[in-house]
């Protein structure tokens, strides 16, 4: 089968890059610029990074590329170093261009039925300055520095991103780099994944055992359906209650997986311990470190070493913040099951999900047959509450919490705005502010509503949730929760942002 290699840069939407080829139903890979190369490429593409290509440790052309007689495609950092490799000049200008930029393309079987003008995603300081011999120049932004160039008939460089949702006629792009250049087929499609992957798992665990956390939220869930399909009764299932979960959710998420999909499930009340660990501590990445190591404590007392490999349904938004994905890739934040994880761990980790995103991940548990009111609950972060409370946890912020969340969820879910939006939250931060409760002064906490809109949880914008709801949901809460005296809403894109607080 041919594919598509990606050579990683170290840019966070490089799996991002893999995903859109593989919507396009062409295999894609993703290496690093020193592995060797794999059998079958059919086509490459450079990704971007956060390095400049004159720095003195920038990353290199891999040195079998240009030999391949393959077609190219740089992106961003890619087409800086395809210039610069091809004899090209790049330097810092006085002008960056970072976020929405109009662009204006030429004739070209890369742009084929793409309008004139298109908005696209930048983000660079370095741009070119000096083509290489026999280059051309197939698109340029208002600001006259070159958005696009035409290397050789089978190389080409974008300095935007043609992969995010931002830039217009993006996945086109992508297409006619893939057939009109390339001159791939379409041979592709997740079933295929769940058949390989499926495989693969059996394969590894063959006849030993596996033990997976499953907190009832989109990917656990397909992991642990996924997973089950491969090994059966060798694999174990636990809902490890922390106290950091949303209202009533211990309940919800037992009688999900043991009467609708038949999974038996042993359920640990671990509040207490994880409570206790957490006491005094501020720091968000503390936070993580601690409920990560403390989960791998307790699957290490359930398992009593009879469980080899432990499950875990991480996605490529939580490895791409973590900086797990790649050597060369910027570290966001820890998430727990990746970047929160201790050194010492007995289990072989085991991620069949690794590499995808949110929508892919919904997409296969839909093939699996999970229920779709599983599937399409929003988005839960791995260690829960605790960083949707801002400084330190008690039981007393995470009962208000809980109902406040509650409430927003269920005023979005009354007026029917639930699944108009990607991910629903509420953050509570340690900021008291004066209030007026039946002529008497009050001192409460200030409530954050957030809400987002994405496709994969990459890039989002702040959803535009009509002001009655949101004053539906304020006047609910400031009115049922005690402890809330103020609500403002989160207004922020991913980026500058991310979807979050901590």
């Amino acid at each position: 089968m041919k594919k598509v290699v990606i050579i990683d840069y170290g840019s966070q939407y490089t799996q991002l890059l893999a995903r859109r080829i593989r919507e396009l139903g062409v295999y894609s890979e993703v290496i690093q610029y020193d592995d060797n190369p794999p059998d079958e490429i059919g086509g490459i593409i450079l990704s971007g990074g956060p390095k400049s290509v004159n720095d003195v440790d920038a990353l290199p052309l891999p040195k079998w590329i240009l030999n391949t007689k393959k077609p190219i495609l740089g992106v961003c950092y890619g087409l800086q170093l395809l210039s610069k490799e091809l004899g090209g000049k790049v330097e810092k200008t006085e002008i960056s261009e970072y976020g929405k930029t109009e662009i204006e393309i030429s004739n070209d079987p890369i742009f084929d039925n793409i309008p004139k003008n298109i908005i696209t995603w930048m983000s660079h300081g370095d741009s070119v300055v000096f083509l290489p011999k026999n280059s051309s120049v197939i698109a340029k932004t208002k600001n006259n520095i070159y958005a696009a160039i035409k290397f050789s008939n089978n190389i080409y460089g974008l300095q935007f991103h043609p992969e995010v949702k931002h830039t217009e006629f993006g996945d086109k792009i992508i297409e006619n780099f893939l057939f009109k250049i390339a001159k791939l087929e379409k041979n592709w499609s997740l079933n295929y994944f769940i058949e390989e992957k499926i495989e693969e798992i059996r394969n590894e665990i063959n006849d030993k055992k596996a033990i997976i956390a499953l907190s009832g939220g989109v990917d656990s869930s397909v992991a642990t359906v996924l997973v089950h399909k491969a090994i059966g009764k060798n694999l174990k299932a636990v809902f490890v209650n922390h106290g950091l979960l949303r209202l009533n959710e211990e309940i919800e998420v037992k009688k999900i997986f043991n009467d609708l999909i038949g999974i038996n499930l042993t359920v640990i009340d671990a509040k207490k311990r994880f409570l206790d660990k957490l006491k005094n501590i501020i720091d968000p990445e503390k936070k993580r470190k601690i409920i990560g190591e403390e989960f791998i404590r307790v699957f290490e007392e359930v398992s009593k070493n009879n469980y080899d490999y432990l499950i875990q349904g991480t996605i490529y938004s939580d490895v791409i913040e973590s900086a797990a994905s790649g050597k060369n890739t910027a570290k966001i934040k820890s998430h727990h099951n990746v970047g929160g994880l201790p050194e010492d761990i007995e289990f072989k980790i085991i991620e069949p999900l690794k590499y995808l995103f949110k929508d892919e991940v919904r997409k296969i548990g839909e093939i699996l047959g999970i229920p779709k009111h599983i599937l399409y609950r929003h988005p839960f972060p791995g260690p829960g509450l605790a960083i949707r409370i801002i400084g330190e946890i008690t039981e007393e912020k995470l009962n208000i919490l809980k109902k406040a969340d509650h409430i927003f969820i269920e005023t979005l879910k009354k007026n029917n705005w639930y699944d108009k939006v990607w991910q629903a939250f509420t953050v509570l931060t340690p900021i008291k502010t004066v209030g007026v409760v039946g002529d008497e002064r009050n001192y409460d906490y200030v409530l954050a509503i957030r809400s987002v809109n994405s496709v994969e949880g990459m890039t989002a914008n702040w959803s535009k949730i009509p002001f009655e709801i949101l004053e539906e949901a304020s006047t609910r809460i400031t009115n049922e929760v005690k402890g809330i005296g103020r609500i403002v809403y989160d207004i922020t894109s991913k980026p500058p942002a991310t979807i979050e607080w901590e």
